[in-house]
C-alpha cells in the first residue's frame, strides 16, 4: 500500500472514532481511561502535539472541538457526570504505577 493510500485510511479510522466517541455520549472520559488509558482530552492533546510537529498548530480548544465536536464547555455541561469513588480509586490505581 502506498503511503498516500495509508494516510487516507488513518484519516478515515479516525474520523470514524470520533464519530464513535461522539455517538457514545455516555461512555464517559474515566471509563475509557480506566479501560484503556486514554481518553478523548488524550486524543485532543495528540491531535495538537501532532499539528504543532507539522507547524501548522492547533489550539487547545480547537483540538478539544474537533474531538468533542463541540465545545468543550458546551460538552462537559451536556454530557459529564461526577465521577463516582470507584471509578476514581481505579483511576489513582492505574495510574499510579
Amino acid at each position: 500500500m502506498d503511503d498516500n493510500t495509508s494516510t487516507k485510511l488513518e484519516a478515515a479510522a479516525f474520523r470514524r472514532l470520533l464519530s464513535h466517541l461522539n455517538e457514545r455520549t455516555d461512555v464517559q472520559n474515566i471509563d475509557l481511561m480506566n479501560l484503556a488509558g486514554f481518553c478523548r482530552n488524550c486524543l485532543s492533546r495528540w491531535y495538537r502535539e501532532e499539528s504543532i510537529k507539522l507547524n501548522n498548530e492547533v489550539s487547545n480548544e480547537e483540538a478539544r472541538k474537533i474531538v468533542y465536536g463541540m465545545p468543550y464547555n458546551d460538552w462537559k455541561d451536556k454530557f459529564q457526570k461526577e465521577a463516582s469513588k470507584e471509578q476514581m480509586e481505579k483511576l489513582e490505581k492505574n495510574h499510579s504505577n
